[in-house]
């Protein structure tokens, strides 16, 4: 018999209806009277915009309507917002450009929204969207942060001077300065964190429509969290009253990130709808994904390590350069400063850190969060730099780590954080004994004897997690409040519905969230029904992202139990005429302290809704409470992943021959479930390590990666056999003591790659994507001295 309970790799409930077909997402809503929405995009990088003419457009068959800047301002909808506000090193804000609904005077990258064309199908929008003239005046167009600060000629914004949005410090630059001065060794690298397009399965889609009678609007979306979408059309870009518009994110087929900003698309469709008086629907095609879905990474760092000659690090400076794209995103400011340099300690005693961050606007498609956001880009800086620094000093990558590890806590860092509880040297030993680390020297040794290259890499990371405290968050520049919210129903019959404010777009919400409630409970696991995603049906939540549905989302639920349980219990004292204080509940019953007087939870929960049982006057008939949890403290995950490859010197081509992952997640609700989360994030950290990088031309601005023709994705066969494994240290800021697992592959992975790859080749450095082809020429670059 399948267990249920928490830690049981209990089935996921929502597969049956996915695997059969069943599964009902935004582009498969359909509304009576339903019409098409396609937008004109730009085809240059940077232009002025001169005229529109759109006569011959609205002469197309089934064109409804053509709308433009002139339009959005008409009707005085305010711009995109970024959401946080990052300060440079003089206190001085950001300096904020605000993102334009549709286009008005000047494009800044290629796919940037000029107009949308609404017609009676999809095929007649497309088709008018290429009748639409734009006279564009080209401007000089700037892909590389150097140059969109040095030269000027091609200035994005006019109110952003050298196109730099913050130039922004975090950490004591005289203490790092002492600390060089005292080391014995300086390890130096410079690295370059490629940018990368999410690619969810679904692409990004709206479906609004607008009911005149009662002035609102519903939009059905592929979004992370629907209630700031609502939030965003409502409050800043000022379409309508909150309570006069519903955001339903159905199931959503993966995200990654990405689809928790608010796009132009999704607004204008659901404006749009307004406009022609019938809804209006919108499918983002791929190649319009490639254009026009925020990017990930896109980082240059040079990042130096001072050490004794024992190897003990002794500080670390960081200066970094973040391409923010033509826009500011919704998270897009925080992505490359506080998501990203508190991290930089790693999981290391480094007394002293420094850090510098300029974030730069270039003729690019926007970036923010990408799975793990920041933390990844410290992970890869860190843990670089630790295999760096092994190989300078001739030591063991795995003893200079241990050497360094922190070994108590709670642990303040010198960059804001305060490590709760971990055991890094456990991870460690169970990561090496996974990886046969004591006998790779033999299967190096027998690889060359068959001319190949075998190196292995390690990656020891921590993320945080639990996103996160709003307090702490306020003070780094949020915007709002990082808690979350749960509601739990219980129906007289005894089976639970909860309403969380976090989205499920893949994580398995229905399964591991039933699991705790039914644990809680001790009822059926199959008797909780998970509700998300309805503005109308579900309280204010934050949605899904920074794996903060675990630890803030279910902490939340968890609380709004209690409370259930509590008023249960009062319930049952009238039933079994006992004190309150006298009532145990365990596994599903309530009982008598002392004696063998008990009620099943079925019967208290339907005498909580008949109003005879108990005096209404002491006790409110019904049984659902709700709770917020704002947690005190991120959580911070952690674990060491190895990777272990063989290289074919004659071609450059890469076997990924072992890979290990051992991760301390806390508390795991579902096994399967998190071993799932890690494989899916090793294979994204694989593929931006061996595979992916979106590249512009630099000097049009043009997308050369615009498909999948031309942006490689990991296949099944570039994926080796994980082995996976964990250890557990409980957070301490929440009561179920789970830290997270989401995007722990997608931040270990990449380092522990390119470690294995640059070992195998005697390198030091070696940019990602490591193709074949880079692989082979730093073969004959070595061949040749």
């Amino acid at each position: 018999m399948q267990e249920f309970g928490i830690g049981a790799s209990a089935r996921r409930k929502e597969d049956d209806r996915f695997v059969a077909g069943r599964g009902q997402y935004t582009d498969d809503v359909v509304m009576q009277d339903q019409a098409y929405a396609y937008f004109v995009r730009s085809p240059y990088a940077h232009a002025s915009i001169k005229s529109i003419d759109t006569s011959e457009a609205e002469q197309a068959p089934g064109v409804i309507a053509i709308l433009s800047a002139k339009d959005v301002q008409a009707d005085q909808l305010a711009p995109l917002t970024c959401g946080w506000v990052v300060h440079s090193k003089d206190g001085t804000p950001m300096h904020g450009a605000v993102h334009p609904l549709l286009a008005e005077e000047k494009v800044r990258y290629v796919g940037d929204h000029v107009a949308v064309v609404v017609a009676e199908t999809r095929a007649q929008a497309k088709d008018a969207a290429e009748l639409v003239f734009v006279d564009y005046e080209e401007l000089p167009a700037v892909v590389s942060m150097t140059h969109a600060q040095a030269d000027g000629t091609a200035q994005l914004h006019d109110d952003v001077p050298r196109n730099t949005v913050y130039d922004w410090q975090l950490g004591d630059k005289q203490a790092v300065e002492d600390a060089f001065s005292k080391a014995d060794h300086v390890s130096r690298i410079v690295l370059t964190n490629s940018r990368l397009v999410p690619n969810p399965m679904e692409p990004r889609a709206a479906t609004g429509s607008y009911d005149p009678s009662t002035e609102s609007f519903t939009l059905y979306v592929t979004s992370q969290n629907p209630h700031v979408m609502r939030l965003t059309l409502s409050g800043f870009i000022q379409l309508a009253p909150e309570h006069k518009v519903r955001v339903i994110a159905p199931d959503v087929g993966g995200g990654f990130g990405s689809k928790a900003f608010v796009y132009p698309d999704e607004v204008l469709c659901l404006w749009s709808a307004r406009k022609v008086g019938r809804p209006v629907k919108w499918t983002c095609e791929r190649s319009e994904a490639f254009l026009g879905d925020a990017h990930g990474r896109d980082h240059e760092t040079t990042a130096e390590l001072a050490l004794t000659a024992e190897g003990k690090v002794l500080g670390l400076t960081v200066e970094t350069k973040a391409n923010i794209g033509a826009y500011l995103s919704t998270f897009g400011s925080a992505v490359p400063s506080y998501f990203y340099a508190p991290l930089l300690s790693g999981q290391y005693d480094i007394p002293a850190i420094y850090a510098t961050v300029d974030a730069v606007h270039t003729n690019t498609a926007p970036v923010d969060a990408y799975r793990g956001a920041g933390r990844p880009e410290a992970t890869y800086v860190i843990e670089r730099l630790m295999e760096t620094a092994a190989r300078d000093l001739k030591m063991d990558p795995a003893e200079i780590r241990r050497r360094n590890f922190v070994k108590s806590f709670p642990h303040k860092t010198p960059v804001l954080m305060e490590y709760d509880n971990g055991d890094y040297d456990a991870c460690l030993d169970k990561a090496l004994d996974y990886a046969q680390y004591d006998q790779f020297a033999e299967r190096k040794a027998a690889a060359e004897a068959s001319g190949k290259r075998r190196g292995i890499g390690f990656s020891c990371y921590i993320e945080s997690c639990g996103v996160g405290p709003s307090r702490i968050m306020a003070s780094m520049g949020a915007g709002i409040g990082q808690y979350e919210s749960a509601e739990v129903r219980v129906n007289p019959t005894g089976s639970v519905e909860v309403m969380s404010g976090c989205h499920s777009h893949g994580q398995g919400h229905a399964t591991t969230f039933a699991q705790l409630v039914a644990d809680k409970f001790g009822i059926d696991f199959n008797d909780v029904e998970i509700v998300q995603g309805d503005t109308d049906k579900v309280q204010f939540g934050l949605g899904t992202y920074g794996s903060r549905s675990g630890p803030v989302g279910m902490t939340a639920v968890y609380r709004a139990a209690d409370k259930v349980i509590a008023k249960a219990k009062k319930v049952a004292a009238h039933l079994m005429e006992a004190a309150e204080s006298d009532i145990e509940f365990d596994k599903g019953s309530f009982k008598v302290a002392g004696t063998d007087k008990t009620v099943s939870w079925p019967e208290v929960s339907l005498a909580a809704y008949v109003g005879h049982a108990f005096p209404t006057d002491e006790i409110e008939p019904g049984l659902k409470e709700h709770a917020y949890h704002d947690p005190t403290n991120f959580t911070f995950p952690t674990g060491c992943h190895i990777c272990e490859v063989e290289i074919d010197p004659d071609t450059g081509c890469i076997d990924i021959v072992n890979f290990v992952a051992v991760d301390d997640f806390g508390k795991v609700i579902n096994p399967m479930i998190v071993e799932g989360q890690v494989h899916g994030g090793v294979a994204q950290g694989i593929g931006q390590a061996l595979l992916e990088h979106s590249i512009y031309d630099p000097d049009s601005g043009q997308l050369i990666t615009g498909s999948f023709m031309d942006y490689t994705m990991p296949r099944a066969d570039d994926m080796p056999d994980l082995t996976v494994g964990f250890t557990e240290t409980p957070a301490l800021s929440n009561p179920l003591g789970i830290k997270g697992c989401g995007e722990a592959g997608a931040i270990a992975a990449p380092p522990a790659v390119i470690n294995a790859i640059t070992d195998a080749l005697g390198v030091k450095e070696l940019d990602m994507p490591a193709t074949p082809e880079k692989i082979w020429r730093a073969l004959q670059d070595q061949s040749a001295g």
